[in-house]
C-alpha cells in the first residue's frame, strides 16, 4: 500500500514474479501521468520505494512488468494501469474501453497481448492521512460489558423514520 508518515509516503507492492514495478503518479484531477519512477527496492517479494515529497492527496497507481505466458499463469502487461490493491481511496471512474483487457479483447484469442494504455480508462489511487484528529470530540466511555454493536443498513432503516428529516432518509 502507500504509508505516509508526515514526511513522504511508502509505496509497496507485492509481486512474486514480477520484473519490475513503477509507480505512476497523475495529476490532481487524476488525467494525466506526470510521472513515472521504478519502485527500486525488491524485498521478500515486495517493490517498495519512498517518495519524500509525496502527501496525501497525492494520486497514484502501477505498472507491472514480468513475464506474458497466459499458459503458465502469467500475463504482466505494463500497458494495463493496476489498482494499488491496498489503496484507501479511489478516484475518477471507469469507462467501458477494450485498452482495459490485458489482451485484444476484438480478436476473441484471450492469449494475445494489448499495447493499449488503459490509463485513460480506469480509476486511481489517492493517497491518504490515516490520522483521525478527535477535536471536541470525546471517547463515549461506555464499559465494554455494557456496550452493544449492530449492523443496519441506513437507508432502509431510516427512510420512514418520523424523526429523521426526510432529505437525509
Amino acid at each position: 500500500g502507500a504509508t505516509w508518515d508526515g514526511l513522504g509516503v511508502n509505496f509497496a507492492l507485492f509481486s512474486a514474479h514480477a520484473t519490475k514495478v513503477e509507480l505512476c503518479l497523475f495529476d490532481d484531477s487524476g488525467e494525466t501521468e506526470i510521472e513515472r519512477i521504478a519502485l527500486p527496492e525488491y524485498t521478500d517479494e515486495v517493490w517498495h520505494g519512498y517518495l519524500p515529497d509525496a502527501r496525501p492527496g497525492t494520486i497514484y497507481a502501477y505498472r507491472v512488468h514480468g513475464p506474458y505466458e497466459p499458459e503458465a499463469g502469467h500475463r504482466f502487461n505494463p500497458n494495463k494501469l493496476l489498482l494499488d490493491p491496498y489503496a484507501k481511496a479511489l478516484v475518477g471512474s471507469v469507462t467501458w474501453n477494450p485498452a482495459l483487457f490485458g489482451y485484444v479483447m476484438e480478436s476473441g484469442d484471450d492469449t494475445t497481448f494489448d499495447t493499449r494504455d488503459s490509463a485513460p480508462f480506469t480509476r486511481k489511487c489517492r493517497v491518504i492521512d490515516p490520522a483521525f484528529t478527535w477535536g471536541r470530540d470525546q471517547k463515549p466511555n461506555v464499559p465494554w460489558d455494557k456496550t452493544v454493536f449492530y449492523e443496519t443498513h441506513v437507508k432502509g432503516f431510516t427512510k420512514l423514520h418520523p424523526a429523521v428529516p426526510e432529505r437525509l432518509r
